[in-house]
Formats: structure tokens, C-alpha cells, sequence
């Protein structure tokens, strides 16, 4: 009996560590934040491909997200979430706090209702939408 349960422990200790070696060698999960939203060199966004505009009703359910969005420095911040998200090389970037630089310069804000969890897919919008010289101070706007 004693070497019957001594098997089944080696036999379960190989099924554990074959079973994790597998998952070792078969990869991982990577997260990107910002990696295929980078800005092209005419600074428009790349369109996101499939689904409604995001003018246009949903059939179904779509999440709001609220952000406050400073133009004065482009950086969208995510009050329920406690994140932000600014530019960052020639991509974005999401954080929990801003580079000293941009938090000292954040002017005036709009708050946005967006249908993404990406506020920076629309970027191209707001840098036409509400010009940086328009927020350097002043009070928030409500869009």
C-alpha cells in the first residue's frame, strides 16, 4: 500500500512540473499599452478597423468611459480608474501619475464621455475640437 501511494505522488509531481514546464515554453501574456495607436507623421491616429463609428448608435450595450481631458499638454486622465494616458515618444503611454513636466502644466480641462477605453484613439479629434491655446487657464468645459 505504502508504494502504491508513493507512485501516485511521483506520478503526480511529474504530471505538476510537465504541465508547468508546458506552460513555461508555450509563452505568456504580454500587455501593450499604446503599442498600434502610435501617431503617423501627419499626427492623425490609426483608425480603429470594425464596428460603429463612434457617432453612430450601438445595437446593444457600449461601456461609457468619463475622462478629463487637458489640451494644454494632450493627456487624458481617467478619474474612476486613477489613470492617465499622454504621449510619450512617438506613442502613448498610461500611468498612474504624470512626468513632473506635465503635471505642472496642465491647464484647463474638458470632461469627455467616450465609448472606448482608449480615450487617445480619438486624439486627432480633440487636438481640432479644442485647441491648446483656447486652455491654458480657465474653468473646466463639459462636452
Amino acid at each position: 500500500m505504502q508504494r502504491l501511494v508513493v507512485g501516485l505522488g511521483i506520478c503526480l509531481l511529474f504530471m505538476l512540473f510537465t504541465h508547468l514546464a508546458f506552460a513555461q515554453s508555450s509563452g505568456g501574456i504580454s500587455i501593450e499599452w499604446g503599442g498600434s495607436s502610435k501617431q503617423g507623421p501627419s499626427g492623425d491616429g490609426l483608425k480603429k478597423k470594425g464596428g460603429p463609428p463612434p457617432h453612430a448608435p450601438a445595437h446593444g450595450y457600449r461601456a461609457k468611459h468619463q475622462y478629463r481631458y487637458y489640451p494644454n499638454c494632450n493627456v487624458y486622465h481617467d478619474q474612476n480608474r486613477g489613470i492617465y494616458f499622454y504621449m510619450k515618444g512617438d506613442g502613448w503611454a498610461v500611468g498612474a501619475s504624470l512626468p513632473g513636466d506635465l503635471m505642472a502644466n496642465l491647464g484647463a480641462s474638458v470632461n469627455l464621455d467616450l465609448d472606448t477605453d482608449k480615450p487617445y484613439e480619438h486624439n486627432s479629434e480633440h487636438l481640432r475640437q479644442y485647441p491648446k491655446e483656447k486652455f491654458k487657464s480657465g474653468k473646466t468645459a463639459k462636452r
